[in-house]
């Protein structure tokens, strides 16, 4: 990890603090909406769309004013002010729009940062060590992600899970997004200014390659279980709700023993199969919920870390080896991504609250098995 630039370090330790305040929302964000606001699991559905199709959509915009005008680090400056400064006001809701509102405004942030932050550590990631970069990048993201949900996990314990201490957890995840806001600010260097043309922007035949080849990814996120529909199966098992972030740990900690492992098995063996490994990761985790046996969802956390992991290294690692425009393509893959997994948030949170847990699971089980059969196929016909 020496070789690593420092831009991309400082950017770690932004992610890092960043991922902490997030995951101390995160576990407790869909029993504080169905158990204690007393909403359906169909808004919780509601919710989770349209904070990830916000999240997301905005990416393709960003991507290409990054592209296009050569704006970077202002876009991810003011990405991760309006996330730190919208976690904190949840603590205030009472109904669920107000939640949806929130938490939309919340992903807007993400979604205003996050290609132009790829685009910053692809400039800053060596010629054929991308994989290693974002690796280690999302190592640093994972593990802030693994502190903040055994900080809640500890203040749950000890507090008790009671509504105004989770409301409490909400408020204080203030300090360390503002902490992510000052390192961006003042320790990372923007991407060099590239000269922009007057010609009009259009991607090029490597660019439209490489998004088509994201498209069995795109499909399998439509079907898998959202990590608040895990949450949700969780409790409905009887797991307490102080143990729910542990079941995040499980993820987030088996997502950071594997992340820069998996980034190396990418400049070594090629994203296509770990891509393949992320995959069936993702089928397994939707086949063990589906069995509905509290032990077996604890590991089914573990292989939606590794699905997590995997196939986000591979495909942005791809992006940036197989792209002339990456700030763009990362855009459209984050597009995609925004609109694939809102769909299929929004049909199993409807699945759930018309016909019941298992018919959800058993969508979501049937539609990743076919998603992956298509890349097979695809990968196939392609060798």
């Amino acid at each position: 990890m020496k070789s690593i630039d420092r831009n991309v370090v400082m950017l770690g330790w932004v992610s890092y603090f960043t991922d902490l305040a997030s995951a101390m929302v995160n576990p407790l964000l869909p029993i504080f909406v169905v158990t204690m606001l007393h909403e359906g699991m169909d808004k919780l559905g509601v919710i989770v769309a349209l904070s990830t199709f916000v999240s997301y959509a905005l990416r393709l915009f960003s991507g290409y004013l990054a592209d296009r005008y050569g704006i970077v680090k202002p876009l991810v400056v003011g990405g991760y002010t309006l996330s730190a400064l919208s976690k904190p006001l949840l603590g205030i809701t009472h109904g669920w729009q107000g939640v949806a509102v929130l938490k939309s405004l919340e992903r807007f942030g993400k979604g205003l940062r996050s290609a132009p932050k790829d685009l910053l550590i692809a400039t800053y990631g060596k010629a054929k060590s991308q994989g290693r970069t974002f690796g280690f990048h999302k190592t640093m993201d994972i593990a802030g992600e693994l502190s903040g949900t055994l900080l809640i996990f500890t203040l749950l314990w000890y507090f008790g899970d009671s509504e105004n201490v989770i409301r409490t957890i909400f408020y204080a995840t203030l300090l360390p997004g503002l902490i992510g806001v000052v390192i961006i600010a003042f320790f990372v260097k923007d991407a060099p200014k590239k000269e922009h043309s007057a010609v009009r922007f259009s991607l090029s035949a490597r660019d439209k390659k490489t998004i088509l080849a994201l498209i069995p990814y795109f499909l399998f996120l439509f079907f898998i279980f959202n990590e608040a529909f895990f949450t949700m199966q969780a409790k409905s098992l009887g797991i307490a709700t102080a143990l729910i972030p542990l079941l995040f740990v499980v993820s987030t900690g088996t997502q950071t023993l594997s992340s820069y492992l998996l980034g190396v098995c990418v400049d070594r063996c090629g994203g296509g199969k770990v891509m393949a490994f992320g995959y069936l990761s993702g089928i397994a985790a939707q086949a063990l919920l589906w069995l509905q046996i509290p032990f077996l969802t604890w590991v089914a956390y573990a292989f939606l870390g590794l699905f997590t992991v995997a196939t986000l290294n591979a495909n942005r690692a791809m992006i940036a080896e197989g792209s002339d425009n990456r700030g763009s393509v990362y855009g459209v893959f984050y597009a995609g991504v925004a609109a694939f997994a809102a769909m299929g948030a929004g049909v199993g949170g409807w699945i759930w609250e018309h016909y019941g847990m298992t018919s959800a699971l058993s969508f979501s089980l049937v539609g990743t098995a076919v998603a992956f059969l298509l890349y097979a196929m695809i990968r196939g016909i392609r060798r």
